[in-house]
């Protein structure tokens, strides 16, 4: 019995400590946005008066909400893209045997091993010669770079493969006998997927459409190449804290707070939305 004890205790104390581990840079963090200029540049410990004005500063120096505006739009219309294609290719992918199957799926994983950073200069190009196509040749004006679509189709393009793989195991963890079930009962197959498969796999549409949502809103490398000060980004906004605004890291620190608070309350909605989709799944399996 005090065997059991103690290594409750000790199981309490390592989960503390990693908890703490976790929570220190996010604490940092918000410490660091509250203090001065130089106590931030000198590596203070903790504020000698508390700076709430960094908090209005950063709404004056930058566009900040044009920043979270932009976010917010490129970050919902890549999760919406990207989640459609990811659950009908992940579907497939799971449900149907066809010639190449295995080895799109491992092609499809094969993608995540080769660095975004090497797509940068090609897609950049890419994107130049497409504008320039299209205004020689169709007489359109398509603007790639320097625009919302530009950045939300590269979004897309590197986020569906992992998604696809992400929604194939979800998919391929629901029993077909459901799907069968709902056939012989009168069904098409695509009601059968819509309002049998679809709720029984909402923890992993959650789940993915939270990764894309977290990665894209968290993206610099592409945003800072493919926007401009219309179209930047957060990340973007950001970064002009350093160098532009003699390296105001208190600044910096406060906008990374009042960044990262939309992404927590999603987190914890989308949470909820978790355990809610487990629950309806067990009580309809």
């Amino acid at each position: 019995m005090r065997e059991e004890r103690w290594l409750k205790w000790g199981a309490a104390l390592v989960l503390v400590g990693v908890l703490l581990f976790q929570l220190f840079p996010i604490l940092w963090m918000v410490n660091t946005s509250l203090m001065t200029q130089l106590e931030a540049a000198t590596g203070s410990l903790f504020p000698h008066e508390p700076q709430w004005n960094n908090y209005r500063e950063i709404w004056r120096a930058l566009p900040f909400f044009l920043y979270l505006k932009n976010s917010f739009l490129v970050c919902f219309s890549t999760t919406v893209v990207a989640l459609a294609v990811a659950t009908l290719a992940g579907y497939a992918l799971a449900r149907f045997s066809f010639p190449g199957a295995e080895l799109f799926g491992g092609s499809v994983l094969l993608t995540q091993v080769i660095p975004g950073i090497l797509f940068l200069i090609p897609i950049y190009i890419m994107y130049i010669a497409v504008q320039n196509w299209a205004r020689e040749v169709l007489g359109l004006e398509v603007r790639l770079v320097g625009s919302y679509g530009g950045l939300i189709f590269t979004y897309t393009a590197f986020f569906v493969p992992i998604s696809i793989w992400i929604m194939r195991g979800f998919f391929a963890s629901i029993p077909k006998e459901l799907e069968e079930a709902a056939l012989v009962d009168g069904a098409t197959p695509f009601q059968a997927f819509y309002r049998v498969i679809l709720p029984l796999a909402l923890p992993g549409l959650a789940a993915t459409a939270v990764y894309i949502f977290l990665t894209a809103w968290d993206e610099l490398l592409f945003a800072q190449i493919l926007t401009t000060h219309e179209t930047a980004t957060i990340p973007v906004g950001i970064r002009n804290f350093v160098g532009n605004f003699q390296n105001r890291y208190d600044l910096v620190m406060a906008a990374a707070t009042v960044a990262t608070l939309p992404v927590l309350f999603l987190f914890f909605f989308v949470q909820r939305q978790l355990i809610q989709g487990l629950t309806a799944g067990a009580v309809k399996g």
